[in-house]
């Protein structure tokens, strides 16, 4: 059981009450703006992967043959649906309880690591994004996606309007951008798309070698 403070508890509560309903309310998301990014994610992934903020497993049936699959997530009720969704699919899983921003491994312990559509409602991304860095062996793969602040100006004045609400209720952020965190942590991104407006970005980045 990881431990939380006061704030986590509350958006920890929060999406336990979403688990239920999460996949139908990211059905209109999935058709309308993702399309066929949870592939494009899941299909690069291999060996040793970790899935940070795995939620209710909706990766889960994109995995190539063969990875060995922990995933972590700070919403036990979210897990609870994601192992029941892993059951049928034959993966080999580790599901575990966890905080993104301090996650229970060693360092240099995964091939792989996959966040998507996750950092956007996780407090710290930057704590985030260090810890997954850790976590990854030199050589390895950092696969992210996520909805990011527009390249269009009058959608970002949207996103900023959206952030007022969902921000205070939900710790969900419409103006993050991971992608320029990662390059200034030294990792050389090698596949890049930014498309609907430029609000949905997903990228592959390796991290070097010592």
């Amino acid at each position: 059981m990881a431990d939380f403070d006061g704030r986590d508890l509350r958006l920890r509560a929060y999406w336990d009450r979403q688990a239920v309903t999460y996949d139908r309310q990211m059905a209109f998301a999935e058709r309308r703006f993702f399309g066929d990014t949870r592939e494009w994610v899941c299909r690069q992934a291999s060996g040793e992967v970790l899935e940070v903020a795995i939620g209710t497993g909706l990766n889960l049936g994109h995995y190539p043959d063969g990875v060995r699959l922990t995933g972590v997530e700070w919403s036990e009720a979210m897990l609870a649906v994601a192992r029941r969704r892993a059951g049928p699919l034959g993966l080999r899983t580790d599901f575990r309880q966890a905080d993104a921003q301090e996650l229970p491994f060693p360092d240099a312990c995964f091939d792989t690591v996959v966040c998507t559509f996750s950092l956007c409602a996780i407090p710290d991304e930057s704590r985030a994004l260090t810890e997954m860095d850790r976590v990854l062996r030199p050589g390895g793969l950092l696969l992210l996606a996520d909805h990011v602040a527009s390249s269009s100006w009058p959608i970002r004045v949207l996103q900023a309007a959206a952030d007022l609400v969902s921000v205070p209720l939900q710790g969900e952020h419409f103006r993050r951008r991971p992608l320029p965190l990662v390059r200034a942590m030294g990792l050389a991104v090698e596949r890049h798309d930014r498309f609907k407006l430029g609000m949905i970005e997903r990228f592959a980045a390796r991290k070097p070698f010592a």
